[in-house]
């Protein structure tokens, strides 16, 4: 078997090469950055900041 010319294997490793950047940089924007988990002091994004809603906040309730 005669060997293989320099032009072709040098093409065949830069198209192997291109391939696996290829499917890395796919892969990886097929598949973004997860959010991150919530954290213990984190608040779920539909609860409002701040102190809680009721008749605590009302200034108008009886003091007991």
């Amino acid at each position: 078997m005669n060997p293989l010319p320099d032009r072709l294997v040098i093409l065949w490793l830069l198209i192997t090469l291109g391939l696996c950047f290829a499917l890395i940089f796919w892969s990886v924007k097929l598949n973004p950055k997860p959010e991150p988990q919530l954290q213990w002091r984190d608040r779920p994004s539909g609860q409002p900041t701040g102190q809680p809603s009721g008749r605590l906040n009302d200034p108008k309730a009886p003091l007991l």
